[in-house]
């Protein structure tokens, strides 16, 4: 897939892997489009982004309410052209400190779903439904470790994370044939303020940046076509050329 000159829609884009999405992104001649709930940090994130020199814009937006899904495809269309990338970034641990499906309350696991399931295939519909149009796009799920190992305390968004990538396989085995391709990316344990929230005293020296991160999926998107569609990937495997 193209970058440069391609329309990027990127959820969850205001800190973390999806900042450093949007930076790596508009670095190499993308228009981005970051969503996110919190207008103060999303406002800082196009700002980092235009002061590099790079084409962003901003939607503040949470993509776990129904009724905000087709003002964000219908925005983001507008300030950036039809969307050529969907990578569908924001998600949500569930409560915090992690605990135990037993103790985990069902409405928590209703409102993680919404975030990091139902939302993700409600944009999906859209943006990929005029991406079949055009005969081209590319979706990108970020996907987790814990959506394919049993990590206690994980429950809710590991259930989340495993529904999603088979999400992206039944949407790839559907749209196999019309130039539209869905990726599942793994982008392993990183230094973000969502893992310290999960995880407060691992050593953040050990966990992966995410700007390094966002080069090797980088890297995924510039040799797309050359990856079957529905695979899922993890990026550590992944070689960034030097």
């Amino acid at each position: 897939m193209k970058i440069e000159n391609a329309s990027v829609l990127i959820t969850g884009g205001s800190r973390g892997l999806g900042l450093a999405l949007g930076v790596g992104l508009a670095a190499s001649g993308a228009r981005v489009v970051l969503v996110a709930r919190n207008r103060v940090e999303l406002d800082s994130a196009v700002a980092d982004i235009r002061g590099r020199g790079g084409e962003a814009y901003g939607i503040a937006a949470d993509i776990a309410k129904k009724e905000q899904i087709h003002p964000i495809a219908a925005q983001a269309a507008a300030l950036a052209g039809p969307i050529d990338i969907l990578i569908q970034n924001a998600s949500t641990l569930g409560p915090v400190p992690l605990r135990l499906l037993l103790d985990t309350d069902c409405e928590d696991l209703e409102r993680t779903l919404e975030t990091n399931l139902i939302g993700p295939f409600r944009l999906a519909k859209v943006i990929a439904g005029s991406m079949t149009l055009r005969g081209q796009g590319l979706v990108i799920d970020i996907s987790s470790d814990a959506a394919v190992e049993a990590y206690p305390g994980w429950g809710v968004y590991g259930i989340s994370k495993a529904a999603l990538d088979h999400m992206t396989r039944i949407f790839s085995a559907e749209l196999h044939d019309t130039g539209v391709q869905f990726l599942s990316i793994d982008p392993g344990e990183m230094d973000t303020k969502m893992h310290a929230d999960a995880v407060p005293n691992a050593k953040r020296s050990e966990l992966a940046k995410p700007d390094d991160v966002a080069r090797r999926i980088l890297e995924i998107i510039n040799r797309a076509c050359e990856i079957p569609n529905g695979q899922r990937m993890t990026v550590s495997t992944v070689e960034v050329p030097r």
